[in-house]
């Protein structure tokens, strides 16, 4: 019976203290809140993923595999973007509806960020405001410019240090862990820069034919390529019969053995021109987005922008 009471006691005692453990043992720490940002397209995405780091939760609105230009916010995409403290676009000529679309959330908490401020736009080549098909004036791309920034990696710096002061803004305790990062991106852009430059610098052509949408002038313009694509910066737009003959015929005459296609559009158009002039085809990845199996592989733009060069350097025979 003593024996049977000394136990009784022991356990308890042992409850007693389990109790008190359970009961002082404070809950785990929940992790610090992360600044929530949302992105238009790819490019937003990956600078914002490299200048935040964890410190952030960023998605991209911009579902993968859906053409870029033709989008436009869902009911589902606002209730998303009205838990965001940042909203990024790219520029009011790529994304007109992004500042209604930010207001008409009335939530009075989003901070709402223009990537572009400080670069200087170019035309969106000669014909852009005279394409056919009715799509003149088209309303994603108001005043003929081009809103393929991010293609002009001079332009790409502006975008990184107008995001890094964005982030800053909304989380001031990270400040230093932002501009770090973003130095050391911009530092990786001007990696990419002089590859470019040097890998096109020794080429036996100086012209590209992309079959697609006028994305690549940027590109272009920065390192002394004359390009030419068969539609207008509206990828909805289809080019004329005759203005297919006319892209065969140069083709011919400058001896350009290769036409570009581009991301998520069809290489209907490139085709057709590639085997009227007995060129081939290559693709030249504009980045606005990226398929559904490149974002889960978590592809980078830096990344696309090597692959770019290789097919540059191929399709302007370079040394």
């Amino acid at each position: 019976m003593k024996r049977i009471l000394i136990a009784a006691s022991l356990l308890t005692c042992l409850l007693f203290t389990g109790a008190c453990q359970k009961q002082t043992t404070p809950p785990p720490a929940a992790g610090p809140k992360k600044l929530v940002v949302v992105t238009t397209l790819f490019p937003l995405y990956d600078f914002v993923r490299a200048i935040g780091g964890d410190k952030v939760d960023v998605s991209l609105l911009l579902p993968p595999g859906v053409e870029a230009h033709s989008f436009e916010p869902k009911p589902e995409d606002a209730l998303r973007t009205a838990k965001a403290g940042l909203f990024i676009f790219t520029n009011s000529y790529m994304e007109p509806w992004a500042v209604s679309f930010v207001k008409g959330l009335n939530t009075g908490t989003i901070t709402l960020l223009d990537s572009s401020a400080g670069v200087t736009f170019q035309k969106a080549g000669v014909e852009e405001e005279k394409e056919e098909h009715g799509h003149e004036g088209d309303h994603h791309h108001g005043g003929g410019m081009d809103p393929h920034i991010w293609l002009d990696f001079g332009n790409a710096q502006i975008m990184v240090a107008n995001i890094a002061a964005g982030l800053e803004a909304k989380d001031p305790a990270n400040r230093e862990y932002y501009r770090a990062n973003a130095d050391a991106y911009r530092g990786e852009l001007k990696k990419l820069d002089a590859e470019y430059r040097v890998g096109l610098s020794s080429c036996g052509k100086k012209s590209f034919l992309h079959g697609g949408h006028y994305a690549f002038g940027y590109l272009a313009n920065r390192y002394g390529l004359k390009y030419e694509s068969a539609s207008a910066v509206n990828a909805d737009a289809e080019p004329t019969p005759a203005k297919l003959m006319a892209l065969v015929k140069q083709v011919r005459a400058t001896g350009l053995r290769y036409v570009f296609s581009e991301e998520l559009l069809s290489p209907r158009v490139s085709e057709m021109i590639a085997k009227e002039s007995g060129a081939s085809v290559l693709l030249l990845h504009g980045a606005h987005n990226i398929s559904k199996s490149d974002f889960e592989h978590g592809v980078t733009f830096l990344a696309l922008m090597r692959n770019n060069l290789a097919s540059l350097k191929t399709g302007l025979e370079c040394r």
